[in-house]
Formats: structure tokens, sequence, C-alpha cells
């Protein structure tokens, strides 16, 4: 485990009180080997959640002005989503300086999503209890912005949802869905998914996984129906 000092360092922190961090870090595992009771990250994890939910609504808010409420509300999910808080933790490296019981292993550390997306909301929570919220903003703005400015709405549109909700509300049948060609090496797979209503074909459509070319399709149909 590495000093806490090189963790201030990257986030550019000079902690006044440096307990809320080493608190902010300290996995429920080490309490079975320390024998304490809730000396540990998840109160500092509730707070830290609070403080991201209403950073990341305003910086969204501030930065599309002309997104409407329910998009915004998708960009706020896929930002503070399980995996995508985990791997902000894992741009800092943040893996390296959690405190555990000799149960978790740092390797198992690095690889859950579930604990590093904790931790994270726990270190915000430390950051805007010790240093208060403006320095907590400017943390939070600092890995998200580029993320919240150049969100591609895409990205955010279950358009397998709306298809389905479409074509139900015009004929209450459902569509299906049928993979078609899966080619290329295991690394680099493309998958070819054709979206049906009735046996008719509607579209097609292309991707890196299944999930993908079954939106992507999804996405054709109603192209074809808007025209």
């Amino acid at each position: 485990m590495k000093d806490i000092q090189e963790l201030f360092d990257k986030i550019h922190i000079k902690p006044k009180d440096i307990s809320l961090y080493e608190l902010a870090l300290t996995h429920s595992s080490f309490n079975a080997d320390a024998k304490t009771i809730h000396h540990d990250y998840e109160r500092l994890e509730y707070m830290g959640d609070a403080v991201l939910g209403y950073v990341t609504a305003d910086l969204i808010f501030q930065v599309h002005q002309d997104m409407d409420q329910g998009y915004m509300t998708k960009l706020r999910s896929h930002l503070v989503q399980s995996k995508a808080l985990a791997n902000y933790a894992r741009r800092i490296e943040l893996y390296n300086f959690i405190i555990t019981g000799h149960s978790i292993d740092r390797a198992s550390i690095e690889k859950s999503d579930k604990i590093l997306e904790d931790v994270f909301e726990a270190l915000i929570g430390a950051i805007y209890l010790d240093q208060g919220i403006k320095k907590a903003y400017s943390y939070i703005k600092w890995f998200l912005y580029n993320d919240i400015k150049f969100a591609d709405i895409d990205d955010l549109t279950d358009y397998k949802t709306r298809l389905q909700e479409e074509m139900q509300s015009e004929y209450r049948d459902s569509v299906t869905y049928r993979l078609i060609k899966e080619e290329g090496p295991a690394h680099d797979r493309i998958f070819v998914t054709q979206v049906l209503f009735n046996k008719e074909i509607l579209a097609e459509g292309v991707g890196k996984t299944k999930k993908a070319s079954e939106q992507d399709a999804a996405k054709n149909a109603l192209k074809k129906k808007a025209v």
C-alpha cells in the first residue's frame, strides 16, 4: 500500500484533517483484523454520493443549456454509474491506497468496480467535509467536465425501449431481434443483428457487441419509421 501523501499530490489536496481521508480509504474488511466497528468509508460514501449528484447535475445544467430534463437525467445517471466511477478511481490508482483486512488482496481491489466506486465517493465526502464545497466541486469537475461537454446523446438513448414502446402503442405486439452474422477475431468481433416485427425485417444493425448491434438495429428502424 502506498503512502497517502502520494494520493494528496495526485489530487492536489492539502488536508486539514488527515483522519477523514484515512477513514475514506478504509474498507470494512479492516474492522475484522483491527476488531473495530464501523471504522470504514460507509458514512463518508453517503455524503460523497450526495455531493457528487449535486455537482454533476449542476455541471450538466451549465454546460448543456439546450438539453431537456430527460436527457440531463440520463447523462447524470450515465456519469455516476458504478463502472464510470470505478474508472475514475483507477485513473488516480486509488486502489493503491485502500486499507483492507487480510481477506482481500490488492489485485481483487483493483478489479472490483463496487469497492472502487464506494471509495471514490467516500473520498469526495472527505474532501467536502475537510475542504468545503468549492474544493469538492473543483475536484469533481476535474474528472467529469470533458465527459459532460463531449457526451454523445446516442450513448444515452435506449433505442430498443423506444422502438418497443412505439410498436406496442400502434400494434400492441413486440419486436424481436435475430443475430445473423458474427465475424472478426475474438478481440475485435463484429455483430450484425436484424430487428423484426411479425417476421418482417424492419432494419439491421452493427456493433462490437450483440447488445450494441441490437441498439443500432432499433435506431435504424426508428429512422425508417420517421421518414
